[in-house]
């Protein structure tokens, strides 16, 4: 038994290979690590890795981490430039007992000692797009628009669960700017005993609730991986609630020890790839139908990148 599970489309094409790796008896980690790889490299796909969405002063930096389900063992990168996957640095990180979470100009240092590719990961289009928003003086408006992270879960034929993130985080954001993606519990979080979570959208609005860690302790207690997502979401945006907020744009995942998985969001539509036994499927998650998950039909997610 085997399941992989990732957010968006964008992940559809790495996951389907991993899934195959899966069923070949690689383990999670390297399939989690091979999916987060082809996102990250590809340019055209720009809220992660090469082509990022910059800075306000449009420089690219990166985040990314890695957790080891089994060991409870985590490693991540925050703010680093011209890592060309930083994924790779997480995984590395992972498994350290000390300086397992590094930053900047340490997190790049790190990776070159370890002989990691490096390069400039901004790119014609995603410079351009700087260029034309300071023209416009309109990163206020357009700083979250189009901005995803990759989350992705899995579990191998041995029991073992592995997750990776990676993103560039919001557009024209504030230099230095950090959200939930390689932070354990927000971002991610996985307990092979009970199963793993990660989380997608608005990271300030994430980490108010450590989501991740949430909905893997409701699983702790019986929850599906669906109902995981959903109470922790409803939870958050309910205390939101009282504040006179709401969840601005939060889309979940999760997986448990027994393949089952599930998702929940705030959007109308979340689509999200899950590879098994079963073959590889793209699904989506909407909010306003009954809470069962359906297969998305293509006009459903035309609009989502």
């Amino acid at each position: 038994m085997y399941t992989i599970i990732g957010t968006w489309k964008m992940v559809y094409p790495g996951l389907e290979e991993a899934a195959r790796m899966l069923k070949e008896g690689v383990c999670a980690g390297d399939a989690v690590v091979h999916t987060v790889r082809r996102v990250e490299d590809d340019p055209e796909l720009s809220s992660v890795g090469y082509g990022g969405l910059p800075d306000r002063e449009g420089r690219v930096f990166l985040d990314a981490a890695y957790m080891d389900g089994n060991t409870l063992r985590v490693g991540a990168v925050l703010s680093a430039e011209n890592i060309a996957n930083p994924i790779l640095a997480a995984r590395l990180l992972c498994g350290r007992k000390t300086d397992c979470i590094l930053a900047g100009h340490g997190a790049e240092r790190f990776a070159v000692a370890q002989g990691l590719p490096m390069r400039d990961m901004r790119t014609e289009s995603s410079m351009k797009r700087w260029r034309d928003t300071v023209a416009e003086e309109s990163f206020a408006a357009g700083a979250y628009r189009g901005h995803d992270t990759v989350c992705v879960l899995a579990l191998d034929g041995d029991g073992r669960m592995a997750v990776g993130t990676s993103t560039s985080g919001l557009f024209m954001k504030e230099p230095g700017r950090v959200g939930d993606t390689p932070l354990i519990g927000s971002g991610f979080y996985a307990d092979a005993r009970y199963g793993a979570a990660a989380a997608t959208g608005l990271g300030e609005d994430i980490m108010r609730g450590c989501l991740s860690y949430e909905a893997v302790s409701l699983m702790r207690l019986g929850a599906s991986p669906e109902a995981a997502c959903r109470e922790a979401l409803a939870h958050l945006a309910g205390r939101l609630g009282e504040l006179g907020e709401s969840p601005e744009n939060i889309s979940m995942i999760a997986l448990s020890p027994d393949g089952e998985f599930g998702a929940a969001t705030t959007l109308p539509v979340f689509p999200f790839a899950v590879g098994n036994e079963k073959g590889s499927v793209l699904y989506a998650a909407n909010i306003y139908t009954k809470p069962d998950i359906h297969v998305a039909a293509d006009d459903e997610i035309a609009h989502i990148d």
